[in-house]
């Protein structure tokens, strides 16, 4: 089960999940693959593997949460109401292959980047949906 399923509590359930898009990996994979002779290059294949597969993010009724890594996990969960801002950065190169940088801020905490994640733009439509939501249902 994943880290995000393994987290919900009570009431929560989950709007949008995201993920990390392989064009960020494509660095990784092209050396693994030039590396593939000499044995070196799987190395590189199985990372690029595992950073996909270990990457999780999503935007619950209650929370975004993320987790990176696999051995070393970093995460971030912060609740919708104490989120100030989510900001969205592309390069050129994200533009071009729909990846980008999340950056959520939150009330009383530091800013959160959250890196390679594809189509950055439609996980922050889905995340105002979210926070949309319970002022809607009050009016």
């Amino acid at each position: 089960m994943s880290y995000i399923d393994d987290s919900l509590i009570a009431g929560e359930t989950i709007i949008h999940r995201g993920r990390i898009s392989w064009w960020t990996l494509f660095p990784r994979v092209l050396l693994g693959i030039l590396l593939l002779v000499i044995v070196v290059g799987l190395y590189f294949l199985i990372d690029a593997w595992i950073r996909s597969r270990t990457t999780e993010i999503a935007i619950t009724n209650k929370r975004v949460i993320a987790k990176f890594g696999f051995i070393k996990r970093h995460t971030v969960e912060i609740n919708l109401d104490k989120v100030e801002a989510l900001r969205v950065e592309q390069g050129f190169w994200g533009r071009m292959l729909n990846y980008g940088t999340l950056f959520i801020s939150g009330a009383g905490s530091s800013v959160a980047p959250m890196p390679g994640i594809a189509d950055p733009l439609e996980f922050r439509r889905k995340f105002m949906e979210a926070t949309d939501r319970p002022s809607a249902a009050a009016h």
